[in-house]
């Protein structure tokens, strides 16, 4: 077969969203693609995309993104038919020379078939990553903090304060300046008030964020809001901050008229896990992440 592994070009792009719906159209609450959607994201995220082509038909595709995690892969798709795993396993091969680093990752549902053809290529399951839901039904009282504490919503005027304090409590550079204006665009209508923040004399020590689900509500006609994970200074931590910040963002929700909350948590983040358990989130959906060392 005259197969080819080459750089994306935009022209490739609709040929890359039918492989990707195609690919991923059974998986996991999957929305599918469109060309704007896809391209905004190969641009957001500095996505390094390779295509394989026989001629000119694309047969696959695969995507890399370098993160502060190190590199990953982001999806591997590819046309259903005799050269299927030719192609994936020449395009994964080919990702695999462009890694910097000394490993690589790719997240895999764990659940999946697909988790053999990584095992066969020498990729381990390390980790785990859920997605956990919890209904809303009603504003809940606020676990107990510290005498002294202020529960309340970011101000206008703070989000310098509140990137210095997540950046410093997740140890790198989470958040950036002009990440509010940008979900207030992609979220209406999120504005500081929907960010939730424990203050101890007169500083940020917690905080955790909220948004509608929107992409989500949209293609499922839903109401569900969305959790960023709780974030506290170090010094801070084993207060009760982070509980009663994510109850005060659910009671938030709620009001808002979402009817269920959504977040993303570390398989292996076993403190994060039992206190969202005892607000009632459940475990809908667990990824495995896959990781090799690279030979160079």
């Amino acid at each position: 077969m005259n197969l080819k592994i080459t750089a994306f070009a935009w022209e490739d792009a609709s040929s890359l969203v039918r492989l990707l719906n195609d690919e991923y159209a059974n998986s996991y609450e999957f929305i599918p693609y469109a060309v704007d959607k896809l391209l905004k994201e190969i641009e957001e995220r500095n996505l390094t995309i390779l295509v394989a082509k026989r001629d000119s038909e694309v047969l696959g595709c695969i995507a890399l993104h370098a993160g502060h995690h190190g590199e990953h892969i982001e999806w591997l798709a590819s046309s259903k038919g005799v050269h299927q795993q030719v192609v994936e396993e020449m395009l994964v091969s080919e990702a695999e020379k462009r890694v910097a680093g000394s490993t690589i990752s790719v997240r895999v549902d764990a659940e999946s078939p697909k988790m053999r053809f990584w095992i066969e290529r020498g990729y381990k399951a390390e980790d785990g990553f859920y997605h956990m839901v919890a209904r809303l039904d009603g504003v809940k009282p606020l676990p107990p903090v510290p005498d002294g504490t202020i529960i309340r919503s970011l101000k206008p005027n703070e989000e310098r304060a509140l990137i210095e304090t997540v950046n410093k409590g997740y140890g790198w550079e989470r958040l950036r300046e002009g990440f509010i204006a940008e979900w207030k665009a992609e979220h209406p209508p999120f504005d500081e008030s929907w960010i939730h923040v424990a203050e101890l004399g007169g500083k940020i020590v917690s905080a955790v964020g909220s948004r509608p689900d929107t992409e989500y509500n949209k293609f499922y006609k839903a109401k569900r809001g969305y959790l960023g994970p709780a974030v506290t200074l170090p010094e801070y931590r084993g207060r009760n901050l982070a509980s009663a910040l994510t109850r005060r963002a659910m009671n938030f929700l709620y009001e808002k008229g979402m009817d269920s909350v959504a977040l993303h948590t570390a398989e292996q983040n076993t403190p994060s896990v039992t206190l969202l358990k005892k607000l009632g989130f459940e475990v809908k959906h667990v990824w495995k992440f896959m990781h090799k060392n690279i030979v160079k």
